[in-house]
């Protein structure tokens, strides 16, 4: 089960980058986002560990300032993801070693809706002429993320 719809996707990039993306793209593209999210998650279970705890909190997620600036961006175009879709996404996954807080829990449709809110911007700055991305643009995005994120 992906953590986002293809209409919700399609709503997302539309109001982020004017960005119009086809059903055939779309899983590409939320499989870019929930390794992501898988990916910070990791992160922040180590960084739970190396604090003592074996509970992972919000503070534990590596999110950078302009990471936190976009998430400050993508609340303002008004468009949410479903919590359950992201924890169902989750359950999917290997299990982390630690459980996440219900903070943590309720803030990841904020941190995918992020992450979606980053990758489009990131497909319009590698083709900015373009309002139809190629699979060749996700994957220059999706590369300029993996080295950032």
């Amino acid at each position: 089960m992906p953590v986002v719809g293809a209409v919700k996707l399609e709503k997302i990039f539309r109001k982020a980058a004017s960005l119009d993306i086809d059903h055939s793209k779309a899983k590409n593209i939320t499989d870019i986002a929930e390794q992501k999210l898988y990916d910070l998650l990791l992160i922040a279970e180590r960084n739970a560990n190396l604090n003592g705890r074996e509970v992972i909190w919000e503070a534990d997620v590596p999110l950078t300032k302009g990471f936190l600036e976009s998430m400050q961006l993508f609340k303002k175009i008004e468009e949410e993801i479903e919590a359950q879709d992201v924890l169902n996404f989750l359950a999917t996954m290997p299990p982390l070693k630690y459980p996440l807080e219900v903070e943590l829990e309720k803030k990841l449709p904020e941190i995918v809706g992020t992450i979606l809110f980053i990758l489009a911007k990131l497909i319009k700055e590698v083709s900015p002429e373009t309002r139809k991305p190629s699979e060749e643009d996700i994957q220059k995005a999706k590369e300029i993320l993996n080295l950032t994120m």
